[in-house]
C-alpha cells in the first residue's frame, strides 16, 4: 500500500508534529510505503523538515506550495502535484492543512489516486475571518469535498462544523486524536535549575501558554488582565513559549504594562523541549479562537498540570470543566483572572485537577494509538473501496 501524506508546510505546530508522527509511525506498518510532500517551511515557527529528512527518500519539498494564495504558483503546484501523482501511483493521498488540502485533493483526483483522505487539524473557515475569506474559503472546501474519500478529524467539534457548512456526510468522518510521546511529558519535573536559567523562582506561580505569537491565539487577553493579576498576586510570572511574527509587539506590550520582569519569552523551542518547560509550569492557559484539539492542552495534562481554556473548537473534549481543568467562554476575561488566582491560591486544587488529566490523556493521547487507528483506517478504506482509478479520474474537476 503506497500513501503520500501533503502537508503546505512543516513548520513547528500541532498539526505538522502530528504529520510528522503519523508518517514515521505508518512507515513501521506492515506493506506500507509512505511519502510526505511539503512547501517550505520559512519564517520564525522553526522548521521539522530536519525530522524527516533524516530518513532517506520520505520528504519532497515543493517550492510553488506556499500558505498565502498566489495564483501562479498555486497553479504550478497543483499541476506539479497532479504529475508527482501521476509517477509514484500512490492508493492513498493523505492531505493536510489548508492550501495542500484543497490543491493536494483535487491534483489527486486529476491523477486518478483511488482513495484521498484530509485530516481536519483545524477549521479553515469560520467567524475569525471576514465574509469574503469566510465564504472563499468554505466554498474551497466544499468543491474539494467532492473527490475527498474520508475525513479524520482530531475532535468531534471538527465534524460538527463541516457538516453543518455541508461539507461530507456522517459516514465520511472518524475522529482520531492527535497522539505524541507521552513518556516525557508523564517525568516532567519541576526543575529548579532550568526555572532559575529563566528567571523564575521557586516560588513563583508559572502561568504558561504554548503557542506561536501570532493573531488569533489569544495572547491580547492574556495581557489585558496581566496587570490585575500581579497586583492580586504578585508572584504571578508568566512563560510564553514559542515565537511568531508578533513577538517584538508582545515584548513592547510587557514593557509598556510595567510588566517585563513577570513575562518571559522562550522563543522558538524545539518540541522535544517543550516538556521540560511543562513542568516548570503550574498551569497551562490555552486562549485560541480557532483550533482543532489544542496539543498543548493533553501534552500540560499528560504532565499533571491543570488547564484553562477557551470553549473554542475541539478544547472542550480535553478541558473538562472543573475536572481536568477550567472551560471559559472566549474573551471572558472576569472568568479568566478569577480562574487564574483560584489556583495560584489552591496548590490542592491543582494537583487534583492534574491528576484526573494525567489519567484521561495516558488512556487516548499514546502516539502509536493514532498511527494503530490511521493504519486501521487505510486498510478499511481499501478493503472497501470500489471505485477504479479511472473511473475516479472522471470526477469533474
Amino acid at each position: 500500500m503506497r500513501v503520500t501524506h501533503v502537508i503546505t508546510r512543516l513548520i513547528v505546530g500541532g498539526a505538522q508534529e502530528n504529520t510528522v508522527a503519523s508518517v514515521l509511525g505508518l512507515r513501521q506498518k506492515p506493506g506500507v510505503q509512505v511519502g510526505l510532500i511539503s512547501g517550505p517551511s520559512l519564517g520564525p515557527e522553526g522548521s521539522l523538515d530536519a525530522q524527516v529528512r533524516s530518513v532517506p527518500g520520505l520528504l519532497r519539498l515543493e517550492p510553488c506550495l506556499v500558505r498565502p494564495v498566489h495564483p501562479l504558483k498555486d497553479y504550478l503546484a497543483l499541476h506539479r502535484l497532479e504529475a508527482l501523482f501521476r509517477e509514484g501511483r500512490p492508493e492513498i493521498v493523505h492531505t493536510h492543512s489548508g492550501k495542500a488540502g484543497i490543491l493536494g485533493r483535487i491534483a489527486a483526483a486529476r491523477a486518478g489516486v483511488p482513495i484521498i483522505v484530509h485530516t481536519v487539524h483545524g477549521p479553515s473557515f469560520g467567524s475569525f475571518q471576514g465574509l469574503v475569506p469566510n465564504l472563499l474559503f468554505r466554498s474551497a472546501e466544499r468543491y474539494a469535498a467532492r473527490v475527498t474519500s474520508h475525513f479524520v478529524v482530531v475532535a468531534d467539534a471538527m465534524t460538527r462544523q463541516y457538516l453543518a457548512a455541508g461539507i461530507g456526510n456522517q459516514s465520511q468522518y472518524t475522529k482520531i486524536l492527535s497522539g505524541f510521546d507521552l513518556e516525557p511529558f508523564l517525568s516532567a519535573a519541576n526543575d529548579s535549575v532550568l526555572r532559575s536559567r529563566l528567571g523564575l523562582q521557586p516560588d513563583d506561580f508559572v502561568v504558561g501558554k504554548i503557542a506561536r505569537l501570532f493573531k488569533l491565539k489569544g495572547h491580547e487577553d492574556l495581557f489585558a488582565v496581566a496587570g490585575a493579576l500581579v497586583r492580586q498576586y504578585p508572584k504571578m510570572k508568566f512563560l510564553l513559549v514559542g515565537d511568531g511574527a508578533w513577538r517584538q509587539r508582545f515584548e513592547a506590550q510587557a514593557r509598556t504594562l510595567g510588566l517585563e520582569k513577570h513575562f518571559v519569552f522562550t522563543g522558538l523551542v524545539p518540541p522535544q523541549e517543550v516538556a521540560s518547560l511543562v513542568g516548570i509550569m503550574d498551569v497551562v492557559i490555552h486562549l485560541s479562537t480557532r483550533e482543532g484539539l489544542p496539543r498543548a492542552l493533553p501534552q500540560a495534562l499528560a504532565a499533571g498540570r491543570p488547564v484553562i481554556a477557551y470553549d473554542s473548537d475541539g478544547a472542550n473534549e480535553v478541558c473538562l470543566d472543573a475536572k481536568t481543568g477550567f472551560l471559559i467562554r472566549p474573551g471572558d476575561l472576569a472568568g479568566l483572572q478569577d480562574r487564574l488566582l483560584l489556583l495560584a491560591r489552591d496548590a490542592g486544587l491543582r494537583r487534583a485537577l492534574g491528576e484526573q488529566g494525567r489519567a484521561l490523556v495516558r488512556e487516548r493521547f499514546g502516539a502509536s494509538q493514532m498511527v494503530d487507528q490511521l493504519y486501521q483506517l487505510y486498510m478499511k478504506l481499501v478493503g472497501n473501496h470500489a471505485l477504479t482509478p479511472a473511473e475516479f479520474s472522471r470526477h469533474e474537476i
